[in-house]
C-alpha cells in the first residue's frame, strides 16, 4: 500500500501516504488497547531488529507491533554476533534477508546506512535511526499524538526544543509536519543548532525558549545527546536547563492545555523538569502507546499489496 518497497525517511514520504499511515495507526491502536491483543495483519510474516545502538522504546516497540499482528520476529544482538568477527553490514543484512525475513529494521549511528542497503535486500526495510539523519517512525507517532487532540495539523503551533543538531526526531518531525501544514519553532543553543537550519520548510528559529513556547499547540523537548556531542557545547547540564528547560512555569506560557512531547528517554531536570514529565500535559507514556501503533501501521502496509484494514 505505500509507494517504495521501505520506510527510510519522511522527507521523500508523500503527504498522502503519511495521512495514511496515521490512519491505520488509529485502528491499529485499538488492537494496542484490547485486552485481546492478536490480530491476523502480520500473521505468516516475519520481522528482524537490527540495531547498532542501544534502544529500549522504539526496539521493543516493533516486537510488540509484530507479536500484536501476529507475526514473528527475532532480535539480533550486535554485541554477540558475527559483526564482531568484522561481518560488514552488507553481508549481515544479506544473511538476515536470506532467512526469509519480510521486514528489518535498522539502526545505525551512521546517517545513510539504511538508504545504501536497502536496495540489495528483498525484504523491506524500516529506519528505527540513522545517524543525525532521520527517525521516521518516531516522527509519526509524534504526529498520531498530535493529531489525536487536533482536528488538523493546518496552522498547528509545534515548539521542538534543545538539542536539534544531533537530532534524527527533529528532522523526521520537520518534514512531517511541514508537509501537513503545521508551523515549526525551533529553539536551542547556537552550538546545538544546525547548519542552515532557518531554511527548512515551515520552520522559524527562536532566541528564547519563552519565544518558541509562547501561545504553541505542542512542546516538545529534546533529549540532550551526550554521546553524539564534542566537548564544550554547553557549559553545564545546569545551565542547559536554566535556559533552555521546560518547567511548569515555561510551559504555562504554551497554549492552554498544550500538549508536552518527549522522544525519551528523558533527563529530568535538564531538558524538562522534574515534575513536568509527569504533568497532566505530558502525553510521553501516550507517545509510546501511539509507537506501537504507527509501527503496526508501517509493517502492515509495506507487506501488504490489498485493502487497507
Amino acid at each position: 500500500m505505500l509507494k517504495n518497497k521501505d520506510l527510510l525517511g519522511l522527507k521523500d514520504t508523500p503527504k498522502e501516504e503519511i495521512q495514511l499511515i496515521l490512519d491505520v495507526a488509529e485502528e491499529m491502536k485499538k488492537i494496542v488497547r484490547s485486552p485481546h491483543k492478536k490480530s491476523p495483519y502480520f500473521a505468516g510474516k516475519s520481522m528482524a531488529t537490527l540495531f547498532y545502538e542501544n534502544s529500549t522504546r522504539t526496539k521493543s516497540s516493533f516486537e510488540f507491533a509484530c507479536s500484536y499482528m501476529g507475526g514473528v520476529y527475532s532480535s539480533l544482538n550486535v554485541a554477540t554476533s558475527s559483526v564482531n568477527k568484522g561481518e560488514s553490514i552488507l553481508d549481515t543484512l544479506k544473511t538476515i534477508d536470506s532467512f526469509g525475513t519480510d521486514v528489518i529494521v535498522i539502526r545505525h549511528s551512521m546517517s545513510g546506512v539504511p538508504h545504501v542497503y536497502a536496495p540489495h535486500v528483498r525484504a523491506h526495510i524500516v529506519n528505527a535511526g540513522d545517524g543525525l539523519n532521520e527517525h521516521p517512525t518516531q516522527a509519526l507517532l509524534d504526529m498520531l499524538t498530535m493529531r489525536e487532540r487536533y482536528d488538523t495539523f493546518r496552522g498547528l503551533k509545534v515548539a521542538i526544543l534543545g538539542d536539534v543538531k544531533h537530532s534524527r526526531v527533529a528532522r523526521s518531525n520537520v518534514w512531517g509536519l511541514s508537509k501537513m501544514g503545521a508551523e515549526i519553532r525551533i529553539c536551542g543553543p547556537g552550538t546545538l543548532l544546525p547548519s542552515g537550519v532557518e531554511k527548512l520548510p515551515c520552520v522559524t528559529v527562536c532566541a528564547t525558549v519563552e519565544e518558541a513556547v509562547r501561545d504553541a499547540d505542542v512542546v516538545m523537548g529534546l533529549r540532550l545527546q551526550l554521546e553524539r556531542m564534542t566537548k564544550g557545547l554547553i557549559p553545564s547540564m545546569g545551565e542547559y536547563h536554566r535556559y533552555f528547560g521546560v518547567d511548569e512555569d515555561m510551559l504555562a506560557k504554551a497554549k492552554k492545555g498544550a500538549l508536552l512531547l518527549h522522544p525519551g528517554p528523558v533527563n529530568r531536570n535538564v531538558e524538562l523538569s522534574f515534575d513536568v514529565v509527569d504533568c497532566r500535559q505530558s502525553m510521553i507514556n501516550e507517545q509510546v502507546t501511539n509507537g506501537v501503533a504507527v509501527r503496526m501501521a508501517v509493517m502492515y502496509l509495506l507487506t501488504r499489496d490489498n485493502k487497507v484494514v
